[in-house]
């Protein structure tokens, strides 16, 4: 990885876009500590340690929400409107159709139609934000609590959402990687050298030196099995017939099909967060006496140290692995495809049959992969039980997010890096 690093600075262009992508961290750290006026701070920081109302958020905002700055929504509203966008594309036609055949026209106008949503989504999430905040918080937040001031809060977060958003794209076009994924990789990088102190201060102050190794040693065999089962593959043999143009005989070659283990990477773990999440933050907006009637039951069933809640998540984290698989990986296109170019799987017919042996792959491969991710999801908290380790927060979805986004982004880079070597036709 540090020799991938020191090439690329080598190469002129290379270099100009990892410039680009930490010139895009530095400005979205500066966004986080830029304050919305009128909140008390200290009052902010109590009431986010009772409560996990907003702890996802939190984690993916690089400490913003905690500072309550303009960043403190993060980009969250984008990425459900892509997610939106991408379930509609199933759902209509025209949409599928735009998608595959529109071309860069195409690409535009639904991306357009993305960010558009993203700014609807993030007027409703800020309302919501506020309106809770100013209800369930016992102390006083804002020192303003009026119509108008509430007006500017919501306006500033979603201006600081609209400028993370644009943020994000000009780190994708002129930096390397996804650079909405950076961003919320950024924002758990600077989260975590939080929690390591806070744990190492704990673990001063109670002398728990044993407890903290195990947690660290568990968190490391964590981070191996994940970077183990985002690069893991199964490889499709396909065979393309021998054909005979006048007297040469062409083709005959053999290539492969790679099917990723994880198909659907950390989206199945941020769909089932996010339903988790709803009836928390339905008791906080439903009036007296259901919103405190469901917050009671909520504190007893249904919290992280339940059974319940644990069965639950696990159930939807395998059912949407299951389910964004399905939309992502295609095996009725990738078929057809192989069937116009002539090359099929051995001892599998073309069309029909190779589709339904692409999908028992897939229904195996997802099986796996669903009940791995569902499996890291609970272990946290076991571990905390097993290890007494209260202060740090080893989040299943955030170190996919790291992980997954590392590895992509070293993958680019190599891949320009590839590019540069091979000077093409026009040299």
């Amino acid at each position: 990885m540090i020799g991938t690093f020191v090439r690329a600075f080598a190469v002129p262009e290379v270099r100009g876009r990892i410039i680009w992508l930490f010139a895009g961290f530095a400005i979205f750290a500066i966004s986080v500590h830029i304050p919305i006026p009128g909140v008390d701070r200290d009052a902010w920081s109590i009431a986010l340690q009772k409560g996990a109302l907003f702890q996802l958020v939190g984690m993916f905002t690089g400490g913003a929400l905690a500072k309550f700055s303009i960043a403190a929504m993060g980009i969250t509203p984008y990425i459900n409107a892509s997610i939106i966008m991408q379930l509609l594309t199933v759902v209509f036609p025209y949409l599928k159709d735009l998608q595959k055949e529109g071309g860069e026209h195409g690409r535009k106008k639904i991306q357009s139609w993305t960010r558009q949503l993203t700014m609807v989504l993030a007027l409703i999430q800020a309302t919501i934000m506020v309106t809770t905040i100013n209800r369930a918080v016992e102390a006083r937040i804002f020192h303003d609590p009026s119509v108008p001031y509430f007006i500017m809060v919501i306006t500033a977060l979603v201006g600081g959402t609209a400028f993370l958003m644009w943020l994000g794209e000009i780190m994708s076009e002129k930096g390397v990687g996804n650079g909405v994924s950076l961003l919320i990789f950024a924002g758990i990088v600077m989260s975590y050298p939080t929690y390591v102190y806070n744990t190492f201060v704990a673990a001063f102050a109670s002398d728990a030196y044993i407890r903290v190794t195990i947690f660290f040693l568990i968190a490391i065999f964590m981070i191996a099995s994940i970077v183990a089962v985002t690069l893991a593959q199964r490889k499709v043999p396909v065979q393309y017939p021998k054909r005979q143009v006048g007297r040469k005989i062409y083709g005959g070659q053999s290539s492969f099909i790679p099917i990723r283990l994880n198909n659907a990477g950390v989206m199945s773990l941020i769909f089932a967060i996010s339903i988790m999440f709803l009836p928390l933050t339905l008791s906080n907006i439903l009036p007296p006496p259901y919103g405190p009637a469901l917050t009671d039951w909520l504190g007893r069933w249904f919290n992280d140290r339940t059974v319940l809640y644990n069965l639950v998540y696990m159930g939807l984290i395998i059912f949407f692995t299951y389910f964004y698989s399905a939309i992502t990986f295609n095996t009725e296109d990738l078929a057809d495809n192989l069937k116009k170019a002539g090359g099929f799987i051995p001892g599998i017919r073309p069309g029909k049959a190779t589709m339904e042996y692409l999908d028992k792959i897939t229904n195996r491969l997802n099986c796996v992969a669903g009940l791995f991710l569902a499996a890291l999801a609970v272990a946290p908290t076991l571990i905390v039980q097993l290890t007494g380790v209260q202060n740090f927060y080893l989040g299943a979805t955030s170190l996919l997010i790291i992980v997954g986004v590392a590895l992509d982004t070293m993958q680019q880079i190599e891949a320009r890096l590839v590019m540069r070597h091979y000077q093409g036709f026009m040299k």
